[in-house]
């Protein structure tokens, strides 16, 4: 397969995830403002940090209210990391590829990034509550589209690689969000319980949490969204799915000897998490564990672009 396919579909299906979880990220957050007391920039500037992007929004909208953040992480066509800069990414991506993925794809694609758009145009914008549950079902629509319309071939692989690479990062992030809003609240607190099951709501959680645990446990979430094997947003299952398209995309089984520098590495994340335990976690530091995982998924994804792809991969924010 060429470089520039493998590269365009891999950031092709990258960028949707990104807009969708973006849109759960602010989406949380609201929630969690029906039921906080907290200040208003508490609130917002772990939203804006987790994202790493912290000093390029200080230097373009200063404090971090509501407003400023969710234009920011929304519809700032300036800041590469916004949905709708995610989205115009993706199309451009298709576009570069349009032989090798479906025509419903790329029709998916096209009307996801003008829904989007004309949402930002619009005066008044939509309800952002009506107008994130868009973004998610439309990343949704597309997942659903390419898995129906595409063969299941080396680009497909590529490609859904770059969607749990992406996902992975994000649930990373989504509770280290978490983290930092629980602290003024007080840990095991009522507000406690409705934040962590805000967080479970924007990952799509929940029922399925509460089908495995009975109840509202901190511990206990982060084991499932980090470990559970078949729940598809857990960071343990995307690497999982990962690893096996990286093996059938090289042909290594994963009992080689050989492996390419991208099989190692997270060949080595994903079996470390297989023999760690949440109290381990725990006992290192949540927030920790969670950047220390951010940073190897990043060295995963720039090992993938620099064995299968000759032009160099965007640094991962």
């Amino acid at each position: 397969m060429l470089s520039r396919v493998a590269n365009s579909i891999y950031w092709l299906n990258r960028y949707i995830e990104r807009a969708e979880n973006i849109a759960r990220f602010v989406d949380v957050n609201l929630n969690l403002l029906l039921d906080s007391a907290v200040v208003d920039a508490q609130q917002w500037e772990p939203l804006v940090l987790t994202t790493g992007d912290l000093e390029i929004f200080r230097s373009r909208y200063g404090v971090a209210t509501a407003e400023n953040v969710v234009r920011f992480l929304t519809y700032d066509e300036k800041y590469h990391n916004s949905i709708l800069s995610c989205l115009l990414s993706a199309r451009e991506n298709a576009r570069s590829i349009r032989e090798v993925i479906s025509s419903e794809m790329w029709e998916q694609v096209n009307s996801f990034y003008f829904m989007v758009k004309e949402a930002a145009e619009a005066d008044p914008q939509p309800e952002l509550p009506s107008f994130f549950e868009a973004v998610k079902m439309a990343s949704h629509q597309f997942a659903g589209v390419m898995a129906a319309t595409m063969s299941h071939n080396e680009a497909w692989h590529f490609g859904r690689m770059g969607r749990s690479i992406e996902r992975a990062d994000k649930t990373t992030r989504i509770l280290d969000v978490k983290y930092f809003i629980v602290l003024p609240g007080g840990v095991g607190s009522p507000l406690d319980e409705l934040q962590w099951i805000a967080l479970l709501r924007s990952v799509s959680a929940y029922e399925m949490y509460r089908k495995t645990c009975h109840r509202i446990s901190p511990t206990d979430i982060a084991k499932f969204l980090i470990f559970d094997r078949e729940f598809p947003r857990s960071i343990q299952h995307c690497l999982r799915s990962t690893e096996k398209s990286l093996h059938l995309i090289s042909g290594n089984n994963g009992l080689n000897t050989w492996c390419n520098p991208a099989e190692l590495k997270l060949g080595k994340l994903r079996s470390e998490l297989d023999f760690l335990s949440i109290e381990e976690v725990i006992d290192y530091g949540l927030h920790e564990f969670l950047d220390q995982t951010q940073r190897r998924i990043n060295i995963v994804s720039k090992e993938i672009g620099d064995t299968f792809m000759t032009i160099d991969l965007e640094a991962v924010s």
